[in-house]
């Protein structure tokens, strides 16, 4: 059974998702470098992160230099920030400790 349509958010749910998303900078996309203490472990959150990607069906754009994972989310089909990509960003965050 497919779950419930993908929407882009509200001006309320912008604001919602603001204070849920504090390490998060939230403009035309969700944006956030990610850093941790050394590149196996900016590997290994890659790879929990990219599950919950998997599994959601909402992928980030994202690139890793060592110990940093910068990442942009945005739903490319809706043209904006969806409950997919709150949920996504929240799923990371997760998978970072936070």
């Amino acid at each position: 059974m497919a779950g419930p349509k993908n929407q882009l958010l509200t001006e309320q749910q912008r604001e919602a998702a603001t204070a849920e998303l504090s390490k998060w900078s939230i403009g035309q996309r969700l944006h956030r470098c990610f850093a941790f203490a050394d590149f196996p472990s900016a590997l290994a959150f890659m790879v929990r992160a990219g599950f919950a990607a998997e599994r959601l069906n909402h992928h980030p754009n994202w690139s890793n230099v060592y110990n940093r994972v910068d990442v942009e989310i945005w739903s490319h089909d809706l043209g904006g920030i969806s409950q997919l990509c709150i949920e996504l960003a929240k799923a990371m965050d997760a998978a970072a400790g936070d």
